[in-house]
């Protein structure tokens, strides 16, 4: 049986996710959505770069949605839940499936509790599944290490390091994390919220809430990583004592003793990228991904690779850790 999905959000990641369902036979793509007034009215292939294939992009989403009847919407707009919250509940509301790259949307109940509980809620209602997903968070730094506990009989703690060699990412992901501001202007922007990597703290609570842990306090923190020497960019020279990236942690602790340890590095021309998991466990696990697992590419597989689980989970929200297990194809 043909699945019918429907792209909501066609920037960089968006016309990835595209891209890779319209390369699998099992999907059938019936529509496309974008409010962007440049690609409104194109078809979808041409944004794509390929011939046009009969998908026209629209804005009006309901119409979209009434006129295709999709199985699953696969929704890619933004990053802060509490401002694709209308769009999800407007999803919801026509009775159909969603995953979303949204990254706060990956584990929301302990930061936004009753925004999730009204998203489940609604998601019930309608006898559906809503999902937040990508590479990280929603596989990396939460899913992928729960899994790799299965052997274990006790754990003690979970460390996971993510480095990333953010000259080798798109632009728009380096202009995230900073790359070329100010040390004054990194501060500003943290303060403001503006920079850093969303979502390493539904991390944290993902894999805590799984093993059963009640964190009695987490920390996070972000810090630039300063350049030491001028580079060029595809965005202009960097000087010395520039911002070069980012560093990121998240923390969770239990009687004063450390058991959850996230940390990110996301920076220009960063050594040795890597995706390493050290679990202190009975027995103890460790794995590394040398080179690290690529954003881009990855979190577009994730969600479409996810369709065939949520389309057998529970009805309301749920996360990677609640759903059937997520794998290829």
């Amino acid at each position: 049986m043909t699945i019918r999905v429907v792209c909501y959000g066609l920037g960089p990641i968006g016309l990835g996710i595209a891209r890779l369902v319209v390369s699998r036979p099992e999907y059938a793509v019936v529509g496309a959505i974008d409010i962007d007034s440049t690609k409104v009215g194109r078809d979808l292939g041409e944004l794509l770069g390929d011939m046009p294939f009969g998908v026209k992009v629209h804005s009006d989403v309901s119409a979209v949605v009434a006129e295709t009847r999709p199985d699953v919407v696969l929704h890619a707009t933004g990053s802060v839940l509490s401002q694709v919250a209308p769009q999800l509940n407007e999803l919801l509301a026509t009775g159909t499936n969603v995953i979303s790259t949204c990254e706060e949307l990956s584990y929301p109940w302990t930061a936004q509790p009753q925004l999730a509980a009204e998203l489940d809620a609604a998601a019930r209602r309608r006898g559906v599944t809503l999902l937040g997903t990508g590479v990280n968070p929603g596989y990396v730094m939460d899913s992928l290490p729960l899994a790799l506990t299965a052997p274990c009989v006790v754990v003690r703690s979970v460390r996971v390091t993510r480095i990333v060699d953010v000259a080798q990412r798109r632009v728009p992901l380096q202009r995230k994390v900073g790359v070329g501001i100010t040390r004054k202007e990194f501060a500003q922007r943290v303060q403001q919220g503006r920079i850093g990597h969303v979502g390493l703290p539904e991390s944290l609570h993902m894999v805590a809430t799984s093993l059963r842990w009640q964190l009695e306090r987490f920390e996070s923190s972000i810090e630039p990583v300063i350049a030491k020497s001028p580079f060029m960019t595809e965005m202009g020279r960097v000087e010395a004592g520039s911002v070069t990236g980012i560093h990121q942690t998240a923390r969770g602790f239990i009687s004063g003793r450390e058991v959850l340890f996230l940390d990110l590095w996301m920076y220009f021309d960063a050594p040795d990228p890597q995706d390493t998991i050290d679990i202190d466990g009975d027995p103890p696990i460790r794995m590394s991904i040398e080179g690290g697992v690529p954003g881009d590419i990855a979190t577009a597989a994730i969600v479409v690779n996810a369709i065939p689980s949520i389309l057998r989970a529970t009805p309301g929200l749920g996360s990677m850790a609640d759903i059937p297990v997520v794998h290829f194809p």
